[in-house]
Parts: structure tokens; C-alpha cells; sequence
């Protein structure tokens, strides 16, 4: 179940110098990085969290080597045993003894995962099409849930997963860390909210377009991957995959250029909802948390996908070609809301990947690494103090985990890690919450339910539903494959 990007474990010495120096350096300004702050269990060390992995691409594996500096990894599951698995086994992760590293179990059924009573929290990083499946399990099961984005296939397990997570009540944690980018993201949530834009009238979320793929051949299922249990509730497909490339190895993390699988799952609608979902999970995200429109009943009131492209040609909202990726492209989609202000989700604009608010009093682009616009060359960022960021971070401290000088996505993904690991031992509601971020996603889903279509749909944002288009309805849920269905909360 690998999905996502390449990753590499660290050095198990330089993290312990890395914590001393942290220790040491916190202490001087009277200060200690609540992880620390844990009680100690005998001689072991910490009282470390124990979180399992599940799903070990390269997503995962990043995951799991910035929460293994804070936490025990007993146990790794992946259906790939060399992609997945023994990739993972070279980073050097697992469960801390004084200064040694007791490499984790290893299995392929999540399952046993969640059968463990020594698993305190789960990290999900497999394909979208998987995600809540696993998570509904895994709050069944007792377990704390950190789920990599997009966090659903369609709204209706968005549903199903928000009343899992209300009714046991469990920490639940969604993989964008972009919440957590404090110079960049928070920044321009705190201009925003703090109305010195004025009303916000246009946002521009440019996610940049999707890959589009030669026709890519029937290929034999590597022997070390299980097909069948890595399509799971989609369609049964064959599999299929460029030739290797020159110098290509699985055993070193990579993947092939154009696949139905692994890394390129997200090109295909049957398990992912390629950009719209991919970049759409972060940057349409920002824009409804920078401007607070994160209630049930906040959403727009229409989509209009009409300008919008597929790599194959459609025929009621399917692609009618089975050999190539089939996600949007090309696109610009907009969201109107009820107070006029109009969100275009698109491929490309003029200021490049990254959030454009627009408001009555002003502008700024926000992106990974800097927020641009008149305000910020005034020198806005000084009106603002750590209680409001801590406040924007839902009360919650904010992490100093990190590594002087270290660049502001680095910064985000231990924050983000600490977030849910201090939630879990201290209580309170994560950075980026389920039912927060839900609201969010469901502007993804309509993205690409529109483009599919190439029409304008109306959405009651109240009751969660497509309205006077039944076909389009038709989208907000998807079948389940036999034997691979998922679990009513």
C-alpha cells in the first residue's frame, strides 16, 4: 500500500545529538519542547507513543521517519514487501532502546496492525481509495488515526469517517501540514481573518495541472506486490506499467514513469481524484481555513466545471479508455458562495502554485516558503504575537522541534507530528481536524465531480448534497468491490 513521495530515514546518532542540543538550547531561554515533558518508562527511556505504519511509499516513509525522532514504530505493513517494506526497513526506524533501534515487525495485512494491543496510533499513507477503510478500522480498534490527504475517495466516506471519528472519540490528524507553515500559511490566515484585507471577494487556488500519460501497456504485477488486495474496492483492473527504465530499481524506492499503481494512483479516478484531491487537499484547504469557512453550511451553492479538460475522452462523467491517466489536466473551476465571493480552483495562473486572496482592502499570494503583497512589504507580520498563532493552532502550543536555520516545510512537518502526538497525551482538538478539514476536501470532490461532468452542479452546503442533477448525485458515492467494502461506524 506505498504511495506518495521518495524519503530517507536519518541517522540515529544525529538525532540524539539533535535532541540533546534541543534540551540544551530550550533550556537557556526557559523553555521545553513538550515532547519531552513525558514521564519516563523504567529504563527504556521516554514513554514514547507507539504508532504502526501502515502504508510505506515514499509519503509514508517520511512520515514515519519524522515520527520516529518523537515516538516508537513497532510495526510497519505494506503489500509491497520491497517498495513498501524493505525500504522502509533500510531507514534505521523503529522502537528506541537507550541508544539502540530495534528494527519493527513487519506484516501485509493491516489487520494485525490494528489487532496489536502494544499500538497506541495508526499512520496511514496509502492510496486515496484505501484511506477510510483503514482509518474507520482503526477508530474501531481503539487506535488514534494520522491519515495521509486526501483523506477520502468521494463525500460520502468523508461522512462516514467524520462520524467514526465523533463517535470514538479519538485524536484524528489529517496529513496537511500546510496549517503548520507558520511564516507562510498562518501568516496569511491571521491577515485574513484579521480583516486587513478587508472582504475577501476572490480567491485563486492554483494546484497546478495533472500528468498526462502515453497509452501505458499490460505488465506483469511485480512478485512483490499483491495486486488484488491493492486494488481493493475499485473496479478489478489489470495492471499496467511502462518498461523499466535504464538503472530502474524497486529495491531503491523507485517506481515506474507512467503506472496504474504505486506513486501514479492518483492520475486515476478509480482511486484518487488526481490534482483536484492531490494539491486540492492543501491548497483549497488554506483557503477555507484562512477565511474561516470551516462549518457545515459555509460551502458554495454552485461548481462550474465547464472549462475543463481530460486527458482521454468522457462519456457520462467516465473515461471511455482503460490504457492512460484520466484526471483532470487542464482546468478552472468556480465556486460561488452565497455572499458572492467566488473561488477558481485551476491548473495555472499569472502568480504561479500557491493561495491569491483578493479582498476590498488588498491582496496577497501565499506559497510553500513566502506571502507576497503590499501588506507584507509594510511589515504586517509585526502586528502579530505567538498567543495568535497559538490561538490559530487551536489553543494549542506551538512545536519548537526543529532544527535551527532548518527551511519552513521541514519546520511544518515535525509541527504538524507534534501536534497529534500532544493532542494525544494532553487532549484538545489537532491543527488540522477532521471536521474542519472535511469542509475543505468536500470543495475538492465537487471540483472534480464538475470537471468529469464539464457542467455547473448545485450543492446544499447545509444538508451535504448535490441537488437537481441526479447524475451528478451519482458521484457523491462510489460501489464497493466484494470483500472490500467499508465498515458502517
Amino acid at each position: 500500500m506505498s504511495s506518495h513521495h521518495t524519503a530517507s530515514g536519518g541517522n540515529i546518532s544525529r538525532r540524539r545529538l539533535l535532541q540533546n542540543s534541543l534540551i540544551a538550547s530550550c533550556a537557556a531561554v526557559g523553555a521545553v519542547p513538550y515532547f519531552f515533558s513525558s514521564p519516563a518508562r523504567g529504563d527504556e527511556g521516554l514513554d514514547r507513543i507507539r504508532i504502526g505504519g501502515i502504508g510505506c511509499g515514499g509519503q509514508g516513509r517520511d512520515d514515519l521517519s519524522y515520527f520516529n525522532q518523537l515516538a516508537d514504530i513497532p510495526v510497519v505493513c505494506d503489500i509491497d514487501s520491497v517498495y513498501g517494506l524493505a525500504n522502509t526497513l533500510k531507514m534505521g526506524i523503529g522502537v528506541h532502546r537507550g541508544d539502540e533501534m530495534i528494527a519493527p515487525d513487519t506484516c501485509s495485512d493491516y489487520r494485525r496492525v490494528l489487532d496489536r494491543d502494544d499500538i497506541d496510533a495508526v499512520m496511514i499513507a496509502t492510496p486515496d481509495h484505501w484511506h477510510t477503510k483503514i482509518a474507520i478500522e482503526a477508530l474501531q480498534a481503539g487506535k488514534h488515526v494520522f491519515c495521509e490527504k486526501p483523506l477520502t475517495l468521494t463525500i460520502a466516506e468523508s461522512l462516514a469517517l467524520r462520524r467514526a471519528a465523533a463517535k470514538y472519540g479519538k485524536v484524528f490528524q489529517v496529513g496537511t501540514m500546510q496549517r503548520c507553515f507558520l511564516k507562510e500559511f498562518m501568516l496569511a490566515a491571521l491577515i485574513i481573518r484579521g480583516g486587513h484585507l478587508g472582504k475577501i471577494k476572490r480567491i485563486t487556488a492554483d494546484i497546478g495541472g495533472g500528468d498526462v500519460s502515453p497509452e501505458i501497456p499490460a505488465a506483469e504485477v511485480p512478485a512483490s506486490l499483491d495486486w488484488n488486495t491493492w486494488l481493493g474496492q475499485a473496479p478489478e483492473a489489470g495492471y499496467r506499467a511502462t518498461a523499466p527504465e535504464p538503472g530502474w530499481d524497486i529495491a531503491a524506492g523507485q517506481v515506474p514513469r507512467y503506472a496504474r499503481g504505486h506513486y501514479s494512483f492518483r492520475w486515476w479516478y478509480e482511486y484518487a481524484g488526481g490534482k483536484f484531491t492531490d494539491w486540492g487537499a492543501h491548497h483549497v484547504d488554506i483557503a477555507m481555513w484562512a477565511t474561516n469557512r470551516l462549518e457545515k453550511g459555509d460551502g458554495p451553492v454552485s461548481i462550474d466545471g465547464t472549462d475543463s479538460e481530460h486527458p482521454v475522452e468522457f462519456k457520462d462523467g467516465y473515461p471511455t479508455v482503460e490504457d492512460r491517466y484520466n484526471t483532470a489536466n487542464r482546468f478552472n473551476i468556480y465556486h460561488t458562495f452565497s455572499d458572492g465571493m467566488v473561488m477558481n480552483v485551476c491548473s495555472e495562473s499569472p502568480d504561479g502554485n500557491g493561495v491569491l486572496f483578493e479582498g476590498t482592502e488588498g491582496r496577497i499570494h501565499v506559497s510553500r516558503g513566502r506571502v507576497k503583497g503590499k501588506c507584507i512589504e509594510e511589515g504586517i507580520a509585526d502586528l502579530f504575537t505567538e498567543d495568535d498563532y497559538i490561538a490559530l493552532n487551536n489553543g494549542l502550543p506551538l512545536g519548537r522541534t526543529f532544527e535551527e536555520g532548518v527551511d519552513s516545510q521541514r519546520r511544518a512537518f515535525w509541527v504538524h507530528k507534534e501536534n497529534f502526538l500532544y493532542c494525544i497525551r494532553n487532549g484538545g482538538k489537532p491543527v488540522s481536524d477532521i471536521e474542519s478539514h472535511i469542509q475543505s476536501l468536500h470543495l475538492c470532490h465537487l471540483s472534480a465531480i464538475a470537471a468529469r461532468l464539464k457542467r455547473t452542479i448545485a450543492w446544499d452546503s447545509k444538508n451535504e448534497t448535490i441537488v437537481g442533477d441526479d447524475q451528478a448525485a451519482s458521484f457523491l458515492s462510489r460501489p464497493q468491490r466484494a470483500g472490500f467494502e467499508i465498515p458502517e461506524p
